[in-house]
């Protein structure tokens, strides 16, 4: 018997005994298989799968610009008027994810843990395939929708005013501090996938949550901040260079950082570390269990 099992509160009924273990929250291994497999099953898609969806959430992303620009529009200046438009942040994030279309920072956690569980050259090459794949056609989606948003006559003055100095904030960052909060916002994406998987019941909230707090902070987001910044290259506000080397690089690579090389490594670590076995086995191990508990009060 083990320490638990001795020292559970007396008196319960086997129902009640079942309520509380189906009550327990997953263990971190079982969230770790869970993204796992998802970011497996995202390897095995088709290149054209795969454009299709990540051009879709590229455009889709645009929604996240256009609330803060229709917010800010609307609202009296201050400090005040970010903490209101910030929610329109996640617009685009929620239409992504309910969507399930393909979203270049969360697949730096999603399809990082399959080449972390079996370290081969041939998963390392399906992640780069992936990860060229919907980087492309997310970024081909935001500036398609920048040049929509500007050049179409959808919005009054004052929004289209509202929608530069959106984008003028973000270039007020330097290559640091581009790469820095960058950091940052992957880390906070891969947190949200993180956590969907234990409280999906939740999933809204979370999702508002983590991209509203990422907006209130100013973090960069490479797929967000495409659309912002190519909506003042269109404007002729920026570069082209400017767009690719002050802003899409430098915090490109603090999103990949942020989402695989710490929140997934140490996710990854955490998991391992709890008996040494592969994430996989550690979820077969207490199946197993779960089937031989079930077996006994039968």
């Amino acid at each position: 018997m083990s320490d638990a099992e001795s020292e559970k509160t007396p008196g319960l009924s086997a129902d009640e005994e079942k309520e509380v273990s189906h009550n327990q929250p997953p263990r971190a291994a079982v969230l770790h298989e869970i993204i796992r497999y998802q970011g497996d099953q995202e390897l095995e898609r088709t290149l054209a799968a795969l454009w299709w969806s990540a051009l879709a959430a590229g455009l889709t992303m645009g929604l996240s610009f256009m609330a803060m620009g229709l917010f800010y529009a609307r609202l009296p200046e201050g400090e005040s008027a970010q903490v209101v438009a910030s929610i329109g942040y996640s617009a685009g994030f929620l239409a992504v994810i309910l969507a399930r279309q393909q979203l270049f920072t969360e697949n730096t956690i999603t399809a990082v843990l399959p080449i972390m569980t079996t370290p081969t050259f041939a998963n390392l090459g399906r992640l780069l395939r992936l990860w060229g794949v919907v980087l492309v056609g997310n970024l081909a989606g935001t500036l398609l929708v920048a040049w929509v948003m500007l050049e179409l006559p959808i919005f009054d003055s004052k929004t289209d005013v509202a929608f530069l100095e959106i984008g003028r904030k973000v270039m007020e960052n330097d290559i640091s501090q581009m790469f820095a909060k960058g950091i940052v916002s992957g880390w906070m994406i891969a947190t949200m996938v993180w956590m969907i998987p234990s409280m999906e019941h939740a999933k809204i909230w979370i999702i508002l949550m983590i991209t509203y707090l990422m907006a209130l902070g100013d973090f960069t987001h490479i797929v967000v901040g495409s659309v912002e910044v190519s909506y003042l290259v269109w404007a002729g506000d920026e570069t082209w260079r400017s767009f690719w080397l002050e802003f899409a690089l430098p915090t490109l690579a603090g999103n990949i950082i942020g989402g695989s090389f710490i929140f997934a490594l140490i996710s990854h670590a955490q998991v391992r570390s709890d008996s040494g076995k592969p994430p996989s086995q550690l979820l077969k191990d207490e199946k197993k269990s779960s089937f031989g508990k079930q077996d006994n009060k039968q």
